[in-house]
C-alpha cells in the first residue's frame, strides 16, 4: 500500500464535502449538468470586488523591483501594518504589524497556530457543528480534539464546555459565523466561554488560548456587528483569510493576529513566525500580500449573499423544512426530516440535489446547504427539495 495505515484510515473517513462534490461531477456526466444542482461545496461564486482588479492591473503594469522574491517570513511589513490598522479600527485595540503574521489562508494559519501552541497529547476543544478538518489539523501536530455539544440554537452548551476543559486543554477553537450553520456567537457567549477558560486555567494552573477561525467575519446579515474575541479574552488569537470576504479562495491568502494585550505576545509571535517557515509555508504568496494590503476595507457584495439566504430560507421553510436562520456566512443547516441524514442526502442526490450530511460536521440528523452559487442553481434545486421531503412524509 503506497500510503501509511494512518492516512489510509483518515482518507476512508474523509471529508464528506469533497466526497459529495466529486459525486456531483460524476452525476453531471451521467445526467447532464443542467439536471444537477450542486450545493455541496463552499466555493464562493462572487467575483472579487472591483478594487482588487484595479490593484492587480496596477501591479501588473508597474511591478515594483523584487515583487516575486522572498520577504520576511511573517510577511511584508507594509502588509502587516495595513492589516493591523484595520484591526485597530475594528476593535479599538492598538494593534501593530508586530502582532500580525501573513499566512497561506486560514487553513495554513490554523496549522501554524496549533503547531506553535501544542505539545504532544495536548487538547483542542472544538464546538459542534464543526469544520471536520480541525481534527486533521490537530492530529498533524500531535493534538487531540474534544467536542462541545450545541444547544438548540447551535450555540455552545456551557455545561458541555466545562466538562471538556481539562489539564491538557491548550486551545479552545471557535468558528463564528459558523460553518455549517451560519450562526454568529454573540458577545455574551464569547464572554461566557472566556470565563470558563479562566476558571479552568485557575483550576489546573495552565495557559489556554482562545483561537478564533473567522473567514466569514465580514459576511454578516441583518445589520449584525462582529463581536471580536480580543475584547472577551486576553490570551486570544485570530486565524482568518480573504477567501470569502474578497472572493479569493484559490489564492490562499490570510493572516494570524495575536492579541497585543496577551502576556508574552512577542514570544508567541516569534513562535508563529518560526512555525510558518518550518511547516514549509515559508511565507504567504507575495503578489497576494501586496494586493490585499490596500483592500482591508473592501468586501464582496454581501447584500447579494443575504438575498440568496433570504430566498432559500423562505422557500425551504415554506416547504416544511426546519432551518435556523443564519446570521452570516453562506450556509443553511436544515434538520433532516428523517433521523438518518445520509439516507436523506441520498434521496436528494437521486433527485439531482447535492448537499452534505450533518455527520460530516459532527451533527447527525442535519445536512448542509451551500448557497454561494448562482441563482438559477438555487431555483433549480427547489423541485428536488420538495420531492425528497414528500418521499419521506408518506
Amino acid at each position: 500500500m503506497p500510503v501509511s495505515k494512518k492516512i489510509a484510515a483518515a482518507m476512508e473517513q474523509g471529508s464528506w464535502i469533497r466526497r459529495m462534490f466529486e459525486e456531483g461531477i460524476a452525476l453531471k456526466a451521467r445526467l447532464g449538468a443542467d439536471k444537477v444542482f450542486d450545493l455541496s461545496l463552499g466555493n464562493p461564486i462572487m467575483e472579487p470586488p472591483a478594487e482588487f482588479d484595479l490593484e492587480l492591473k496596477r501591479l501588473a503594469q508597474d511591478p515594483p523591483p523584487g515583487m516575486h522574491r522572498y520577504m520576511p517570513n511573517a510577511g511584508y511589513p507594509e502588509t502587516r501594518a495595513a492589516v493591523a490598522t484595520g484591526l485597530a479600527a475594528e476593535t479599538g485595540i492598538p494593534f501593530t504589524g508586530d502582532e500580525v503574521v501573513m499566512t497561506c489562508g486560514a487553513g495554513g494559519a490554523l496549522n501554524v497556530v496549533i503547531k506553535t501552541l501544542l505539545d504532544p497529547g495536548d487538547e483542542v476543544v472544538v464546538f459542534a457543528p464543526y469544520f471536520v478538518e480541525y481534527f486533521f489539523y490537530a492530529d498533524n501536530h500531535g493534538g487531540v480534539c474534544k467536542v462541545v455539544q450545541p444547544d438548540s440554537s447551535f450555540l455552545p452548551d456551557m455545561d458541555s464546555l466545562n466538562a471538556a476543559l481539562s489539564e491538557r486543554t491548550r486551545i479552545v477553537l471557535v468558528n463564528s459565523p459558523n460553518n455549517p450553520t451560519g450562526v454568529l456567537y454573540p458577545r455574551q457567549v464569547l464572554d461566557r466561554i472566556a470565563d470558563a477558560i479562566r476558571t479552568a486555567e485557575q483550576r489546573y494552573g495552565s495557559e489556554i488560548f482562545l483561537v478564533s477561525d473567522e473567514p466569514y467575519r465580514r459576511i454578516l446579515y441583518d445589520g449584525h456587528k462582529y463581536p471580536d474575541v480580543f475584547a472577551s479574552y486576553e490570551r486570544s488569537i485570530v486565524a482568518t483569510s480573504h477567501s470569502k470576504d474578497l472572493g479569493l479562495a484559490g489564492e490562499r491568502i490570510g493572516y494570524i493576529a495575536a492579541n497585543p494585550t496577551s502576556p508574552d505576545s512577542a514570544q508567541l509571535v516569534d513562535g508563529l513566525v518560526f512555525c510558518n517557515r518550518t511547516l514549509g509555508f515559508v511565507n504567504a504568496p507575495a503578489l497576494m500580500q501586496r494586493l490585499v494590503a490596500g483592500l482591508q476595507g473592501a468586501t464582496v457584495d454581501v447584500a447579494a449573499y443575504q438575498a440568496k439566504r433570504d430566498f432559500l430560507w423562505t422557500e425551504l421553510t415554506g416547504l416544511g423544512y426546519d432551518v435556523v436562520k443564519p446570521d452570516g456566512a453562506f450556509y443553511l443547516f436544515p434538520k433532516s426530516p428523517i433521523a438518518d441524514d445520509v439516507k436523506f442526502v441520498d434521496t436528494l442526490r437521486e433527485r439531482g440535489v447535492l448537499v452534505v450530511p450533518g455527520r460530516g460536521f459532527g451533527a447527525e440528523g442535519y445536512f448542509r446547504i451551500s448557497y454561494c452559487v448562482d441563482d438559477e442553481t438555487l431555483k433549480g434545486s427547489l423541485p428536488g427539495f420538495k420531492a425528497a421531503l414528500l418521499a419521506h412524509s408518506r
